[in-house]
């Protein structure tokens, strides 16, 4: 098992790492195409890597911990979060924060008894998503064996790497589409981490589906409201429900006023479901009209930016360095598995 002793940030990076990532799956199919039987595919080995060990994934459907290859489960997870269709340079980039994100949380899986003595589970709304090999031979249907091939030899290029910083595993956050600005962990999460800035990331403007707008009547919006904060009063004046928001330079909704009280963008974008925390209502023709930008909490690296960046010739460190400024990449080895 891949145990190391670090420093742990406090009760605040307990939040920070707990919190869902954002999978990416928007370009891949959704309803794959059968496999033809009697398939097989090889598996490239990496020579010269070290015993990186395995981690303990706990199942979330059967409560079944499985102990998996730290190889294995780093296919399964760059498979889970970035359609492989993506540039090999941005799949070696996902694959190391993947990694460095599966280090941190083995470290902290001591502070969660309900994982019942895994390092994590596979529930995407509470942790990195990831899937078998038979889960990614029905993700990717009849393409399965070139993009396997594709897959693992991206993460084998970069298996032993790791972001770092101060010597500890960094919290490796990353969404799939940006406002056109990457967000800050403080604006999103309270406090400041000097490599989760705001940066530029532009091209995430040409992505699929980059807004997004979402109807609601009064009546649904007044249920939603009133069932997550108690004494909310929202009046009369229906389109005058929601006050004029507060908002950072990445557009994220910091504070808004609703009838009686205050909410932030986050609170609002879990409770109408939106795709991020970039958005504005309007009252329009007897319904609240959302729109958002972008899609998931915005912090670290944006992976349709991290795409576009490879599309332009930029290799996976140089876009690391990019989306997580101050940190070092750190290659493991057999003597050292920390930072």
């Amino acid at each position: 098992m891949l145990k190391k002793k670090m420093m742990i940030y406090g009760l605040l990076c307990l939040l920070l790492t707990g919190l869902p990532l954002i999978p990416a799956k928007l370009l891949a199919p959704t309803q794959p195409e059968k496999l033809p039987e009697n398939t097989e595919t090889s598996e490239p080995v990496t020579e010269n890597s070290p015993e990186l060990g395995s981690y303990a994934v706990l199942d979330s459907e059967t409560g079944e911990i499985h102990d998996v290859p730290v190889r294995e489960y780093l296919i399964g997870a760059v498979g889970a979060e970035m359609p492989v269709s993506f540039e090999e340079e941005a799949l070696k980039a996902q694959t190391v924060a993947a990694h460095t994100y599966a280090e941190r949380q083995a470290e902290l899986s001591d502070q969660r008894p309900e994982l019942n003595g895994a390092d994590f589970s596979d529930d995407a709304s509470q942790y990195q998503a990831f899937y078998t090999k038979d889960e990614l031979k029905n993700l990717y249907g009849v393409n399965f064996e070139e993009n396997y091939r594709k897959l693992t030899a991206c993460v084998d290029a970069v298996l032993n790497e790791i972001l770092c910083y101060q010597n500890e595993p960094i919290i490796a956050a990353f969404h799939a589409i940006s406002s056109g600005k990457t967000e800050s962990a403080e604006n999103v999460w309270g406090s400041k981490i000097d490599y989760l800035q705001s940066v530029d990331s532009h091209a995430d403007e040409n992505a699929p589906q980059f807004t997004q707008e979402t109807t609601f009547t009064p009546d649904e919006v007044k249920t939603r409201l009133t069932a997550s904060r108690e004494n909310l009063f929202l009046g009369t004046d229906i389109p005058h429900w929601f006050g004029e928001p507060e908002c950072s330079a990445a557009g994220t909704v910091l504070q808004i006023a609703v009838g009686t009280s205050i909410f932030t963008g986050q609170e609002l974008r879990t409770i109408f479901d939106l795709r991020s925390a970039v958005f504005t209502v309007n009252y329009e023709n007897g319904k609240f009209l959302f729109s958002t930008k972008g899609y998931g909490h915005h912090v670290g690296m944006s992976q349709y930016g991290a795409n576009a960046m490879a599309e332009s010739g930029a290799g996976y460190q140089e876009i690391l360095a990019y989306y997580y400024p101050n940190t070092e990449l750190k290659t493991l080895n057999e003597n050292s598995a920390e930072c």
